[in-house]
């Protein structure tokens, strides 16, 4: 009796351990804010491929240095991380290629290329700022810098937040059109 009691313990502590596994495999699969760029460019990659193309890892690799030719900003330095330009200093089309011929979505095969190079998912494309409606209290320095940056203004001596903001705020009229 105690034997089975122990059988049946051993078995029930087996099926909680499996299933805090698939909770844990299942909560670690990447979101498009966590590799926007990547799982962005795999999933319009691979729908502008033929059928007969998406069975073929070599015929991807060479469709996606096609791809990477007409590619601007991130998307243009995920092509060169993942060796899709020439003057690409590696190479890991292979880890892209064989996943997207064995039909694996965009977010898995960024999974697999993030823990090669995880420079892969820090790539994200740039935020436009609206500033009509944005409230630039709530931006960050970074953001205020990008502003003035995007602007080719400089903020001579500032140092606060506070000091951006009313650089900003200085400079918008000349930059904001007022539309009716």
């Amino acid at each position: 009796m105690a034997w089975s009691y122990l059988r049946l313990s051993c078995s029930t502590l087996g099926a909680i351990l499996f299933g805090l596994l698939v909770v844990t495999n299942l909560s670690s699969a990447l979101k498009l804010d966590e590799c926007e760029v990547c799982i962005t460019v795999m999933d319009r990659f691979a729908n502008s491929l033929e059928s007969d193309v998406k069975k073929d890892p070599k015929a991807i690799e060479t469709e996606f240095r096609i791809f990477c030719k007409g590619t601007k900003g991130r998307e243009n330095r995920l092509c060169y991380y993942m060796g899709g330009l020439e003057e690409s200093a590696t190479g890991t089309l292979g880890d892209m290629s064989k996943p997207m011929s064995w039909g694996l979505p965009g977010d898995k095969i960024c999974e697999k290329l993030k823990k090669k190079d995880s420079a892969i998912c820090e790539l994200r494309y740039e935020k436009t700022i609206d500033l009509k409606t944005v409230d630039l209290k709530k931006l960050k320095v970074r953001d205020l810098k990008k502003i003035l940056n995007d602007w080719d203004e400089n903020c001579e001596g500032c140092i606060e937040k506070s000091d951006f903001i009313k650089r900003i705020e200085e400079l918008k009229p000349r930059y904001m059109r007022n539309e009716l």
